[in-house]
């Protein structure tokens, strides 16, 4: 059985373009826009004196700046998705790296991106916060 755990997610929206490469997938092998949204959810056993379990504020920062960088951009024409055929799974993976945190509540931190109102993926890591 799993111990309890809090959570605290946030969101933010933005549109950007890629193209898929490797194998024929239609429509979505041509230069294409997504309204993608951005859930970052992270969980831990505890709150900080403050009653936090991670500051709100902090991650929305964290996530405007994600914003920032991939609002009306190609996908493809950046550094991070060298090599990678810019999927929505390693989009979420990607973009995990970028909002992990080093709290020391935070055990997990899970990134969902969805790429229309009804498909989605997610990438999950374990943080180095005490369990």
């Amino acid at each position: 059985m799993t111990a309890p755990r809090y959570s605290v997610t946030v969101r933010r929206s933005l549109i950007a373009q890629h193209f898929l490469v490797g194998g024929d997938w239609g429509r979505e092998n041509e230069l294409n826009s997504h309204r993608y949204e951005i859930e970052a959810r992270y969980e831990g056993p505890s709150l900080d004196e403050h009653g936090y379990l991670v500051d709100i504020d902090a991650v929305a920062t964290a996530l405007d700046a994600i914003v920032e960088r991939y609002r009306d951009r190609t996908l493809n024409e950046l550094p991070e998705f060298a090599g990678l055929n810019p999927s929505v799974e390693h989009f979420a993976r990607i973009l995990s790296d970028r909002l992990a945190t080093a709290a020391h509540n935070v055990v997990a931190l899970e990134v969902t991106v969805w790429e229309d109102h009804s498909a989605a993926a997610g990438y999950r890591r374990t943080l180095g916060g005490h369990a």
